[in-house]
């Protein structure tokens, strides 16, 4: 058994890419779009995983856009989404500065959770050992859930 992807229906194809592409930093590594079916797939890799994503299509996330919009909610009724980042503090700082809201912020060098513009929770989580603790993570409250 292996891995394949994780798939998550979006409501807004352009935004969620924004988020996930522009934002994270996933790339996308294929595209399916079905006239019959009405819908878009697009098929995201991390920057680690890319080669390996593009080379037997795994392990990804498939954005689902169906053409005929349905509202989707809760995101959470299926968990999360977790990446592994080299340096959580830069990337929270990154994402912080896009206009993501930091749901969880890294106080412990570890763990953080953003969430994306379907309600998607995603976990982020630090390479290797916790990093020192950082201001002004540290004493960052929680914003909402996850």
């Amino acid at each position: 058994m292996r891995y394949l992807h994780t798939m998550v229906r979006v409501n807004n194809l352009e935004k969620s890419l924004d988020f996930y592409c522009n934002k994270l930093g996933l790339s996308e590594t294929k595209r399916i779009e079905s006239e019959e079916g009405r819908f878009t797939l697009v098929y995201l890799a991390a920057p680690l995983d890319k080669n390996h994503a593009e080379s037997i299509e795994a392990p990804t996330l498939e954005l689902t856009y169906n053409w005929d919009t349905e509202e989707y909610a809760g995101g959470r009724n299926f968990g999360h989404l977790a990446y592994e980042i080299d340096d959580i503090y830069l990337l929270c700082q990154k994402l912080m500065d896009a206009g993501v809201v930091i749901n969880r912020p890294p106080r412990d060098g570890y763990m953080a959770f953003v969430r994306s513009p379907d309600n998607i929770s995603i976990e982020l989580l630090q390479k290797g050992n916790p990093l020192d603790k950082q201001e002004p993570w540290a004493s960052m409250e929680n914003t909402g859930f996850w």
